[in-house]
């Protein structure tokens, strides 16, 4: 076994890992560094803390807080006071000591010490009366540091202070407790294989994706999916290239996110320290992994707000590197040149209308099932048209598909192309009569009657087949004249492959070909959603990114984003603004994706319908009156009046009122108009069942 089921030929999958034109030459042992390499930093980062934490938190060297904020007083307030304390407590002793205030405190030695005790003049009457006067400062001290709360500064400015900003210095772990060891194949009996992974890690070979690769593989030999002896096999001979991907790569090109690998948590900001967010997470850093991803993310922002940048391209890079690891595969869907990483961070890229595109597109989704066929094809060509076109729902244009796809694909084994299918759908009787006669005498009685009652239904009222005709001709154009290939001459891909850690780039052709960039946009998720309810791997995470969902969102998506879930998927979709999804889907929408974001510059409709999806919650409402105070004595009056000449203000009792109301979390108009720019507010909810409230993020910290 050289792979956790990456690189092993899978028999029973119809269509294999799309592979490189070129695949790279691997050799089976890493080459030698031109300099000596530097383990430490590896190292360091194997074995830094990940407590747990909550959902959305960088766990990564994080520091937990506690949930409640803790009553802090101000340092002027702190300092002044403790020094007024001692001042006090001098005071006192001073008083004592001179005997202003006369002799009672020293009565108990009067009273409980013999006179030859008190007044002989040795060395035990000096430590008699001198451990007596100790104790009185004692008493004043701890009376007064108490008063003056001089444990709390202390504790702030003190020695334990040092202590905390000092770093303590670091102590090898114990082997049994080091990652780098490899404690886990110890245990099982794979010692020489620990030992030859630990020498890779203290030398300086592996790399973050290798130890999450052989990590993910070393579960599959615990799972019993694959042998023992293979996979030390596989460990004893290439060491920390081990397990590749079946692309060879053991990295991405370039980074542009921070990454942590051991949680599967990629980066995206830090929260900000505002008193809307929780304590616990005020100051911590943003991290999402699969474990949120997989109950999806829609992210609202306008044009320019950090959805590509911030947003969707490091959740594509995380989700690269997984691939590259073993745990996930990629779908990243957007506009030809809009950023979302370079086609050598990718397995497969199809650039739809682009002549030099290596890859193809798949219409049908690489199944075989002419239903199955229809029912996606539909989805992507009216889709959106119910308002439009109430008689051209997904329903009745799957029949009318079916009824076509299902002869032509008996009589010549392929399903049609692009203008095969659209004469087709035109009712020309030469497609129709070829079609017609190829199909008699073949025995197939039912398919011809599929096909009669096409001919019988074509041009009638209500008959969809004019509305699929007109839809499917934005793919009949010259610019995509080489895509959709189904006679076998083109290399397609098919989303099929997601049994794989594949990693794809599908770009769209959205420049002078708007209309048509969406209806393949929902082409591919239409396709994602139906192949993962069908997908045999279900241990790997799967995910669908869209950069831009305008025109994607219809019924029959956001039911197939709510049973991706279930099946270890997820999708990651953006919009400029909710008004690209039709008003009735809006709260449907909202309410199937776990993860929710509004950048900044939203608009105050967008932000009410976030703000009614996240709720309400109790909290403390303070009320404050200021009530002007009427001296009735002279002496009250000059004093009054002396206060009005030092603070230009009329003495005031001021009396606060504390109740319970219950306040949205985040208004409208706070999230139109209080979220700085490069923030957004985020609630998170992840495959547990854990929920985050919404957060105010610095996507940019």
């Amino acid at each position: 076994m050289d792979s956790d089921g990456t690189q092993d030929a899978r028999g029973t999958h119809a269509t294999p890992v799309p592979r490189p034109a070129v695949p790279p030459e691997v050799p089976a042992v890493p080459p030698r560094p031109t300099r000596a390499p530097d383990s430490s930093a590896f190292l360091t980062w194997l074995r830094a803390p990940r407590p747990e934490a909550a959902p959305g938190v960088w766990r990564f060297g994080h520091v937990p807080r506690p949930d409640e904020e803790p009553e802090q007083i101000p340092a002027r307030q702190l300092l002044s006071g403790a020094l007024v304390a001692f001042l006090v407590g001098w005071l006192v002793w001073s008083l004592l000591w001179n005997g202003y205030l006369g002799g009672w405190w020293v009565l108990p030695v009067e009273l409980l010490v013999p006179d030859s005790w008190r007044r002989n003049g040795d060395a035990g009457n000096v430590i008699l009366w001198y451990g007596y006067y100790a104790v009185i400062i004692l008493g004043i001290l701890v009376a007064v540091g108490r008063l003056g709360r001089w444990g709390e500064v202390w504790r702030r400015y003190g020695p334990p202070a040092w202590r905390r900003a000092a770093p303590a210095p670091e102590r090898p772990p114990a082997p049994e407790q080091d990652p780098a060891s490899w404690p886990a194949l110890r245990a099982a009996g794979a010692a020489d294989a620990a030992e030859r992974l630990a020498a890779d890690a203290r030398s300086g070979v592996m790399r973050d994706v290798d130890y999450a690769r052989i990590t993910r593989a070393w579960q599959g030999v615990r799972s019993g999916r694959h042998d023992l002896a293979t996979f030390s096999g596989a460990v004893l001979r290439e060491g920390a290239a081990a397990c590749l991907h079946p692309s060879g790569e053991r990295d991405l090109p370039a980074r542009t996110a921070r990454h942590d690998l051991v949680t599967g948590q990629v980066r995206l900001g830090t929260t900000a320290e505002d008193p809307r967010n929780p304590y616990a997470y005020r100051g911590a850093g943003l991290g999402l992994g699969p474990d949120l991803l997989g109950t999806s993310l829609l992210a609202v922002g306008p044009a320019g707000s950090g959805k590509t940048g911030t947003v969707v391209r490091p959740l594509a890079e995380s989700l690269c590197l997984h691939a590259l690891a073993g745990r996930a595969a990629v779908v990243v869907v957007g506009a030809a040149g809009a950023g979302l990483g370079p086609a050598d961070a990718y397995d497969v890229v199809v650039r739809i209308g682009n002549p030099d595109s290596v890859h193809d597109l798949d219409l049908y989704g690489g199944t075989g099932d002419p239903d199955e066929a229809a029912a996606v094809l539909a989805e992507a060509l009216v889709g959106d048209l119910a308002d439009a076109h109430p008689g051209s729902d997904s329903r009745r244009s799957t029949t009318v598909l079916a009824q076509l796809l299902g002869p032509f694909r008996a009589v010549h084994d392929r399903f049609p192309s692009v203008p095969e299918l659209r004469q087709l759908l035109d009712g020309a009787p030469g497609a129709l009569g070829v079609l017609r006669t190829a199909l008699e005498g073949s025995g197939q009685e039912s398919l011809l009657r599929e096909l009669d009652a096409r001919e019988r239904q074509s041009g009638h009222p209500g008959d969809v087949s004019a509305v699929l005709a007109d839809r499917l001709a934005l793919l009949d154009r010259p610019a995509f004249a080489g895509f959709f290939d189904t006679s076998g001459q083109s290399r397609p891909f098919s989303l099929k492959a997601l049994d794989h850690p594949v990693r794809v780039r599908i770009d769209l052709p959205a420049r002078g070909h708007a209309e048509a960039s969406r209806m393949l946009a929902r082409l591919v998720l239409a396709q994602f959603t139906a192949s993962i309810a069908v997908r045999e791997d279900r241990s790997l995470f799967a995910c669908l990114v869209l950069d831009d969902a305008t025109g994607v969102v219809t019924p029959e998506a956001v039911r197939g984003i709510q049973r991706l879930r279930s099946g270890n998927a997820g999708a990651v979709l953006t919009l400029r603004t909710l008004d690209d999804v039709p008003r009735p889907l809006r709260g449907p929408l909202l309410g199937s994706t776990g993860c929710r974001m509004a950048l900044a510059g939203v608009t105050p409709w967008d932000g009410q319908d976030f703000a009614e999806v996240w709720g309400k919650e109790w909290t403390e409402a303070r009320d404050v009156t200021d009530r002007q105070i009427i001296a009735e004595t002279p002496a009250g009056k000059a004093v009054h009046a002396l206060r009005r000449v030092i603070t230009g203000k009329a003495p005031t009792a001021r009396a606060v009122t504390v109740r319970q109301v219950e306040r949205e979390r985040w208004s409208a108009s706070e999230l139109a108009h209080g979220v700085p720019p490069g923030h957004a507010v985020l609630s998170l909810t992840s495959v547990q069942g854990e929920h985050a409230p919404p957060l105010l993020v610095n996507l940019r910290g």
